[in-house]
């Protein structure tokens, strides 16, 4: 029974984009800052790192998708859009009550997904060594890692994915699984 529950509670679960400055958006980062500050041997200040202001990761220059269960918020991620093509995931998170649900692999799958529909044809993202989890994420979702690419002070890992159009098809969206 325990299992139907967390099926029934996995597809409940809505991925839409919305405003940064929305009143759920801003308690789904703070749930994220308070979790890293936590779980990061130097603690977390948002504001010391690569930013994620609202105007960096609202159109045009980028998205918050908001991750709602019930009409609460538990989980967020961002794009902030480059001009080469590229784009940066930032401030991933997924509340630990709905963790092992998939919701971390369909949040990055609908960022994907985003970021192809909007041209992208590179992701980039950075993690600290403490998030275990997310980490096998991305490598298991295709990412690879490569050589640092900011200078993100609680990044120890630096991944990047290539998406775009698949030449023979000439499909404009698609996104590549590892």
């Amino acid at each position: 029974m325990a299992e139907v529950e967390r099926l029934m509670a996995a597809s409940a679960v809505q991925i839409d984009v919305c405003d940064p400055r929305h009143p759920d958006a801003r308690r789904a980062v703070q749930a994220y800052v308070a979790e890293l500050t936590q779980r990061f041997e130097e603690g977390f200040d948002p504001a010391i790192g690569v930013s994620a202001t609202d105007d960096e990761v609202s159109p045009p220059a980028g998205l918050f998708l908001l991750a709602t269960l019930h009409s609460e918020p538990v989980g967020c991620g961002v794009l902030k859009f480059h001009r080469d093509a590229s784009a940066h995931i930032k401030r991933m998170w997924v509340s630990p009550d709905v963790r092992g649900l998939g919701l971390g692999r369909r949040l990055l799958g609908e960022l994907e997904a985003q970021a192809a529909a909007h041209g992208v044809r590179t992701l980039r993202l950075e993690t600290n060594r403490a998030l275990n989890e997310a980490i096998s994420l991305y490598r298991t979702a295709g990412y690879r890692e490569v050589t640092a690419f900011n200078d993100e002070p609680y990044a120890h890992h630096w991944f990047e994915k290539t998406i775009g159009a698949l030449p023979e098809t000439g499909l404009a969206i698609w996104y590549q699984r590892g």
